[in-house]
């Protein structure tokens, strides 16, 4: 692949990283100026663009985002250092997992209400939530805000094989290929966990799905990935008309 080539995709990926930093901010899912979203440009994975130190979501601009590689042992220093918790994560994520293209972590408000319960996972109730039907990581040994390595490389091997985590008394974090595809199950987990803090608020016993129907109705969203494109570049056309500086 040629150095042009490689610009090309690492100004593509800086533009979609901003605009879902500023699109986690529309639809309320960031946290005052916490929380990270990362996108390797690497064959590797190692190299990676991160969030700035405390700055809010709404801000964002594609020229913002920190070019970081993940072996970097001297990361942390200077004055351009990215967020400790930030670095713990999204670091130790992308050094331990090649495939984790994209990481976006949050604390989205219904899903970080499903994982202060004691079982936080996502029952199959509707299409939505069958969407997650054995594909979605539970982890329950939160160690506090995680700004050591060691809290960030059990983190990394938390995910197993899966690409979403809820992380009990935390949030949750959501790896994909590209960012559209990440939002998108981002989009939908939230949706999801909305649905079921709902479902519970009534008292009533949840109507579960069967098990085999719900690995039918998670495997038939499959054919429905190229949805999660569309309403990608569907949002960023709203940015684009409300406030397009996302793509400075």
């Amino acid at each position: 692949m040629s150095g042009n080539q490689n610009q090309i995709d690492e100004t593509a990926t800086r533009v979609d990283l901003a605009a879902a930093f500023r699109l986690a901010d529309h639809f309320d899912w960031n946290e005052s100026v916490a929380n990270h979203f990362s996108a390797t440009i690497s064959p590797d994975g190692k190299t990676f663009l991160l969030n700035p130190c405390w700055q809010h979501f709404s801000t964002i601009k594609a020229s913002d985002l920190l070019r970081l590689d993940a072996d970097d042992a001297g990361a942390m220093e200077g004055d351009n250092a990215p967020d400790p918790s930030a670095w713990c994560i999204h670091g130790a994520v992308h050094a331990a997992l090649p495939n984790a293209r994209v990481l976006l972590h949050c604390h989205s408000p219904y899903a970080t209400a499903l994982c202060g319960l004691k079982d936080p996972s996502i029952k199959p109730i509707d299409q939505n939530t069958a969407r997650y039907y054995n594909r979605v990581a539970v982890d329950l040994e939160f160690g506090g805000i995680a700004d050591e390595a060691a809290e960030g490389i059990r983190i990394a091997r938390a995910f197993g094989n899966h690409s979403i985590m809820l992380m009990g008394n935390h949030g949750v974090s959501v790896v994909g290929e590209t960012v559209a595809d990440a939002f998108d199950s981002l989009y939908y987990l939230e949706r999801s966990a909305r649905t079921m803090v709902l479902a519970y608020s009534t008292g009533q016993e949840l109507n579960i799905m069967p098990n085999d129907l719900a690995e039918k109705t998670a495997g038939d969203w499959d054919s429905y990935r190229g949805m999660g494109v569309a309403h990608f570049e569907h949002l960023k056309g709203m940015l684009d008309r409300a406030d397009p500086s996302y793509r400075d």
